[in-house]
Parts: C-alpha cells; structure tokens; sequence
C-alpha cells in the first residue's frame, strides 16, 4: 500500500507546529524567569527601569513592580 502524500504532509505539520509552540514556550518560561531575576535585583539596588513613552522618557522604580 502506498503512503498518503497529503496525510503525511498534515502529520509533518502537526509535528512542525507542536515543536513551534514548544520552542515558544519555553522562550516565554525563560524570559520570564530572566524579568524576574532582573526586577529581584533593581528592587533590592532601589533601581529603576526607563522606558519611552509617546515620545516621552519614563523612569519607573522597580518596586512598583511588586504591587
């Protein structure tokens, strides 16, 4: 019996997408591990973050993060 081309192809895809979004999940899992390290430690240094708003620099301490 000779394999379905298209059945096959949909499986190959099923695989490539499952291996996709577990790829992205893990990226997720390790950014957000690496956010928290981060914020951990300008918390503790009374740090800050900087980030651009409308054009506009905006200073944001670490600790109101936490709340």
């Amino acid at each position: 019996m000779k394999p379905n081309g298209k059945l096959f192809m949909k499986v190959e895809i099923k695989r490539d997408k499952e291996k996709f979004l577990n790829i992205k999940n893990k990226i997720e899992k390790g950014l957000d591990l690496t956010f928290q390290k981060l914020l951990e430690k300008k918390i503790k240094e009374d740090g800050e973050f900087v980030f651009s708003e409308n054009g506009k620099v905006v200073h944001v301490k670490a600790r109101e993060f936490k709340k």
